[in-house]
Parts: C-alpha cells; sequence; structure tokens
C-alpha cells in the first residue's frame, strides 16, 4: 500500500486554481463561438484573476510574512507558491494579450471597435471633447506628488493616470503627479456606433487643463490592487455589524499586492509609482493593451450586438407548475427542478405565495447572496409586516456581498422580520427555506432545498438543483436546524439532513468507504465546484485501489490526481467551462440506500468543517433518477469537458471516431423546450420520467 500522504499525489489548490482559469481563457480563445461570448470569457477571466491576487496571493503573502513554511497536502511552501503562480501568470499574459487584440480585430467585421482617442476621426474627436468637459471633467481628480503634495491613498482596483510634467515656463522644472478615474465613470467611452473609445485615453488629451502650467511628456495607466480579505474578530450580534461595516473600510486600505500597467509600461514612471506604493517586481504586470480585463463586460452588454452572443435560452416552466399553485403540486409528490433550463421563477413564488397565503404563519429562510433588488427579500418583508413570523439567517461575511447583505438585514429589521446575521466562527452557506401553514387546525410545512443561492439574476447563468418536499422527516430536520441557528444549541445534529460542520465530513466519508468495500461493483460519481480535503481525497484513493469506479466532475480546484498506478487508475476528473457555469453539488452512490444525495457543500475543509452547509438525500424515485442521468449525460460530454491528467494539466475532451458531439449545455437546452411541451395534465413525475428518457437516448 502506499503512502496515501505522499505530497506527490496532490496537486496544489492555487495551481490547480490557475489551470481553472486557463480553462475560461480558452474559452475566449475558441473561434467556433461568436466574438461578444469569447469577449465575455474574457473578462470573467479577468474577473476571476481579481479576486484570486485579492484573496489568495494576499493570503500567501500574509502566511509567508508570519514564517509559515508548508500550508497543504502538497508542502509546497507559501514562497514556492508565489514563485510559481507569478512565472504562470507571466507566462499566460502574452496569450491573453494576444487573444484580446485578436478578439477586437474581429469584431471590428461586425462594426464594434476600441480605438484610442486618436484612432478615431476629428469628428469623433470634437464629440469626445464635449464629452470630456461635460461629464468626465467634474469627476477626474489630478493630483501633485511633491515635497509638499502626498502621494494620495488608492483604493482596491484603483485607476488611473500617471504622468510626467515639464513646466510650459522653464523646462527645467518636472514634476511628476496622478490622474484618479473613478468607477462612477464609464471604463469605455461608448460612441454609440459601435465605437468604443478608453477612457484614459481622452484623459490624456486633456492633460493640459487638469494640470495648466504644464505639458505631458509622457503618461501610463495603471491600476492598483489590495488585500481585500476581512478578517474580524467576531463578537455580539449587534457589535458584528458595526465591525464588518469597519472591516469594509479596512478592506480599501489593504496592502497592495498587484500593479498593473499599460502603455508597454515606462520604467520611470512605473519606479516613481513603486517607491509609493511598494508592490514586489513579479506582482508588476505590463500591458500594451487595455488594463481592467473586467470592464470588458461594458461592451459585452452593449446593446445591438446580441446576435454575436450565444443565443439566450429561455427557462422553463414544466408542467404542472406552469398552472398549479406549487404548494398543491408539493402536497402530492416532491419536486426537483435543474436551473437555468428550468425556470427559478417556481422558487420566487414559493416565497412570495406564501407571504401572500392567509394559512402561512411562518416563512424561515437562508439568505447567502440575495443579489440586489431581491424579490425574495422584498416577499420576506410583506410577509413580515403583514403580521406572518419571518427569520431570516443574512450571512454579512459573504465575501464581496457583504455591503449588499448588511442592506437587506437591515431593512428586513426594519420591517419587523428577526434576523440572524451569522452564527460566531463559520459562514452559514446552506441554502433552505421553510414555510409552515396552519391548515384545519394543523401545522404542515413544505422545504425548499437548493444547491445555489436565492438569486434570480444568477439563476439564469448557474446551473443548480432545486428539491421541494413536505416530506414530514425534512420539514421536521429543517425545523430543528433554524432552532441551531436562532439558538445557542452546539450539537446541531439532525436526523434524516446533515449539517457541516459535524455530520457531512463522516457521511461523505462512510459513502466513500461503503462503495470501497464492494470493490468492483462500486460506482461513485461527485460533482462539486472544488475538491481539496485531505481526508476525502485520501478515501477516494483508498476506494480506486479497492477497484470503485469514480468519476468525479470538478469545475473548479482539484488536488486529487487520477490515473497514478496503484492509487488513482480508477478514477476520472473532468471540469465543465462553458456556456453557464456549473455550480451544484450532487452526488451518486451506487450501493447507498438513498444513493442520490445533493449538498451547499464542496468537498473542501472550509465547507466541511468552517461552514454551516447542509447534505440531502433524494429519496423521491423519478427526481433521483433525474438527476443520475444528468449526471451520467455529464460524465459523457466530449464538447464543453477537460479531462485532468496526472500531472495536474487539462486536455480537452473530444468526440472519438464515429462518435457524435455530446455538449450537455446544449443537448439539456433541446430537451427541456421538449418537455415543456407536455400537456398540462402531466404530474411532475411524468414530465420528470419523460426528461429520463431524452437523458437515456443521448
Amino acid at each position: 500500500m502506499q503512502n496515501l500522504k505522499n505530497p506527490q499525489l496532490y496537486i496544489n489548490r492555487e495551481l490547480s486554481w490557475l489551470q481553472f482559469n486557463t480553462r475560461v481563457l480558452k474559452l475566449a480563445q475558441d473561434e467556433t463561438l461568436p466574438p461578444l461570448e469569447r469577449l465575455k470569457f474574457l473578462a470573467i477571466y479577468g474577473t476571476n484573476l481579481d479576486e484570486f491576487y485579492m484573496i489568495r496571493v494576499a493570503g500567501l503573502k500574509k502566511l509567508f510574512n508570519a514564517g509559515i513554511i508548508v500550508s497543504g497536502a502538497d508542502k509546497l511552501t507559501p514562497l514556492e507558491q508565489l514563485k510559481s503562480i507569478r512565472e504562470y501568470l507571466h507566462r499566460e499574459q502574452q496569450v491573453v494579450e494576444h487573444c484580446k487584440v485578436e478578439i477586437f480585430k474581429l469584431l471590428e467585421n461586425y462594426g464594434i471597435s476600441v480605438k484610442n482617442y486618436d484612432e478615431v476621426s476629428t469628428q469623433k474627436r470634437h464629440q469626445l471633447n464635449e464629452k470630456f468637459f461635460k461629464d468626465i471633467y467634474h469627476l477626474v481628480i489630478p493630483i501633485a506628488v511633491d515635497s509638499t503634495h502626498p502621494f494620495p491613498h488608492l483604493n482596491n482596483l484603483s485607476f488611473g493616470l500617471v504622468v510626467k510634467l515639464q513646466d510650459t515656463e522653464n523646462e527645467d522644472i518636472v514634476r511628476f503627479g496622478i490622474v484618479r478615474i473613478p468607477r462612477v465613470l464609464d471604463r469605455f467611452i461608448d460612441l454609440e456606433d459601435g465605437k468604443f473609445v478608453p477612457i484614459e485615453s481622452i484623459v490624456a488629451k486633456h492633460i493640459d487643463t487638469l494640470f495648466p502650467g504644464y505639458e505631458l511628456i509622457k503618461q501610463m495607466p495603471f491600476r492598483v490592487t489590495r488585500n481585500a480579505d476581512i478578517a474580524i474578530e467576531e463578537e455580539e450580534a449587534d457589535d458584528f455589524m458595526e465591525m464588518l461595516e469597519e472591516g469594509l473600510k479596512l478592506r480599501k486600505k489593504g496592502e497592495m499586492v498587484r500593479l498593473e500597467v499599460g502603455e508597454g509600461g515606462d520604467e520611470e514612471l512605473i519606479a516613481f509609482l513603486n517607491r509609493h506604493i511598494n508592490v514586489y517586481k513579479e506582482d508588476i504586470y505590463t500591458f500594451n493593451t487595455c488594463l481592467n480585463l473586467s470592464s470588458l463586460w461594458q461592451i459585452v452588454g452593449s446593446k445591438n450586438f446580441a446576435h454575436l452572443l450565444l443565443p439566450q435560452f429561455k427557462p422553463k416552466i414544466l408542467p404542472p407548475l406552469d398552472s398549479e399553485n406549487i404548494f398543491t403540486a408539493m402536497e402530492k409528490e416532491d419536486i426537483l427542478l435543474y436551473h437555468p433550463y428550468e425556470s427559478f421563477e417556481p422558487v420566487v413564488k414559493f416565497i412570495q405565495d406564501a407571504a401572500k397565503d392567509p394559512s402561512v404563519v411562518s416563512i424561515k429562510m437562508t439568505l447567502y447572496r440575495a443579489g440586489t433588488n431581491s424579490p425574495i427579500v422584498k416577499a420576506l418583508m410583506d410577509a413580515s409586516e403583514s403580521g406572518k413570523q419571518v427569520t431570516v439567517m443574512v450571512e454579512l461575511k459573504a465575501r464581496f456581498d457583504e455591503e449588499n447583505n448588511l442592506v437587506w438585514a437591515k431593512a428586513l429589521e426594519n420591517a419587523g422580520a428577526h434576523v440572524i446575521y451569522g452564527i460566531k466562527g463559520f459562514k452559514v452557506h446552506a441554502k433552505a427555506a421553510l414555510v409552515t401553514k396552519r391548515l384545519d387546525n394543523e401545522l404542515i410545512q413544505y422545504a425548499h432545498l437548493g444547491t445555489g443561492n436565492y438569486n434570480p439574476s444568477t439563476a439564469k447563468m448557474y446551473t443548480d438543483f432545486s428539491y421541494f418536499t413536505s416530506k414530514k422527516e425534512v420539514t421536521d430536520d429543517l425545523t430543528r436546524f433554524f432552532h441551531f441557528l436562532t439558538g445557542f444549541s452546539k450539537k446541531g445534529k439532525l436526523n434524516e439532513l446533515y449539517m457541516s460542520p459535524s455530520q457531512i465530513k463522516p457521511k461523505v466519508l462512510s459513502l466513500i468507504q461503503n462503495e470501497a468495500r464492494k470493490g468492483k461493483d462500486g460506482h461513485i460519481i461527485a460533482k462539486v465546484n472544488s475538491l481539496v480535503d485531505d481526508d476525502v481525497i485520501r478515501a477516494l484513493y483508498k476506494a480506486s485501489i479497492a477497484g470503485v469506479k469514480i468519476e468525479l466532475i470538478v469545475r473548479g480546484i482539484c488536488c486529487l490526481r487520477p490515473g497514478i498506478k496503484g492509487v488513482s487508475e480508477n478514477i476520472r476528473v473532468i471540469s465543465i467551462v462553458g456556456k453557464y457555469l456549473e455550480h451544484p453539488r450532487a452526488f451518486y452512490f451506487k450501493n447507498d440506500a438513498s444513493q442520490v444525495y445533493i449538498s451547499s457543500a464542496d468537498w473542501m475543509p472550509r465547507n466541511l468543517i468552517r461552514r454551516i452547509e447542509l447534505f440531502s438525500a433524494v429519496k423521491h424515485e423519478p427526481s433521483k433518477e433525474k438527476i443520475i442521468q444528468i449526471l451520467k449525460l455529464q460524465c459523457a460530454d466530449n464538447a464543453t469537458a477537460h479531462e485532468l491528467q496526472s500531472d495536474g494539466s487539462y486536455i480537452k475532451v473530444k468526440p472519438k471516431e464515429g462518435q457524435k458531439p455530446i455538449n450537455n449545455h446544449k443537448l439539456l437546452e433541446e430537451y427541456v423546450n421538449k418537455i415543456s411541451k407536455a400537456t398540462k395534465k402531466d404530474t411532475p413525475s411524468q414530465v420528470q420520467l419523460l426528461a429520463q428518457r431524452l437523458f437515456i437516448e443521448s
């Protein structure tokens, strides 16, 4: 038996994440996709990388400064990880630059162009000049930097120009300054004929106006990234809100971790900047094209060019939910929805109808990322104001959604709801709602369990499962779950459901071990966003050694190495990256009595040990079979899947000779379109059985 703690059996989590973002970048390079779709994936790549630097790289720097030597099962030191990350990203930057130029050239064939001020016609320059004095001049901030003008504080992701200026009356007088370009201004000026001009090129042409008496010698766009992780010593709930608000202010002042510069990077201007912000030289990235990839969303979302994106799919509300009340349908049997193919609207209606129903006496739910203008939060406020008991767990520590959640928490409190701000020491990441009705003097309960957030906007882009049930064993457990959130219980043990930090990991390990006991008759299919936990990986290795067939669908980080002789040769790992963001956590264990489970938890220490999560068996046979068929369809995908190799690299899965392309996103859209034509009299089971037949046919 091999030593399953051997560091060579594990892939570093940060390097695995970089591979994930590279798969996103490959979609931006995919010539079969429409050009704006490619630009969208370039924007996603940039947004992902911003967060990676703000959180993961910043965290590694803190570990290094604290003298931490080893930080994972792979045994790479923080310094070794930082070195590998920097080398990887500097290599990949050349690919990013080439990809951006290629997409911009392609877009010009469709009437969309990104041009600097000097590259547009004289007429357009007049238009840009008017725009500058009308909308830009009053908001940009010219800042002199000298002995009497200290270098200003730059918030996280601040963007602007660094300039070298010469006195027009005395050429021996040379000064440096910066121009801050606030985020309230659009990154690109839209000339409304498909032409977009980067705002910095317009500002650069008006430096003499911003610094009267000086002329521009040279300029360079720049962008800074700070440590954005918030570390808060949690106290009582009332204090916690105040402390979180203070923490959000501190996020803007975190340590500088990255500097991006444009225009090819002038060494003198870089040196001037870095004397003040002090970024390690390998964390300085030079671009020849415009900075801030995430800002490309502005172009992606521009009007009149939707035909240059993949066709939008309209989620369907399938029978009987298209004509029957959700509660009536749940009383007949459980219902499983797969978003975004099946609409998220029934989830919203579940809360909205409960808010209006006079027989409803209580609504309890968790909110992690509710989004802006949330119809669910508004329904909860209406329910509370109408006298219903409303209890909401609003997780204020949901990273980068803290401010939005603070707003919702205060609004719910003002409406009279009982709001829980968090559990000391844990994030509440579970997705659950419980509605209680009083019917004929009896309390009847209805539950919703999900793998994704209660956010209608992201539900159109993320794949997730929604499970509705009125089974008493589940609703009783959810009552216990919410009592745990509002009370002081330290045990937090459920009977039918499983809750982290105490129950999910032992259950997962026992399920894997049970398959291992079956040897070659064992079969596991697991779909997660990330696989990091050492104990789970070792359990999977042992199951593989026992002969169990293991199929893992891991979208992002995977620290397990498949295909190692004598250890993981029975494990196959694929990552699906395509039109939709794969977000569900779903599991199939062939020899378990329940077989199928869904969860809010990834297989990471943070989810299994440091968060409040739920892990739920799906016992309704049609729903169970539906999940199995979806998992099998994704395992067969040869169009959007990449397969992990034992060296940590990924290879795109392609159809074998004579095999048809299987794009699970495209096929599921087609299948749900067919299912939506089912007759009104069909029950959920009949609709789901039709879905199964279609999945099996694939």
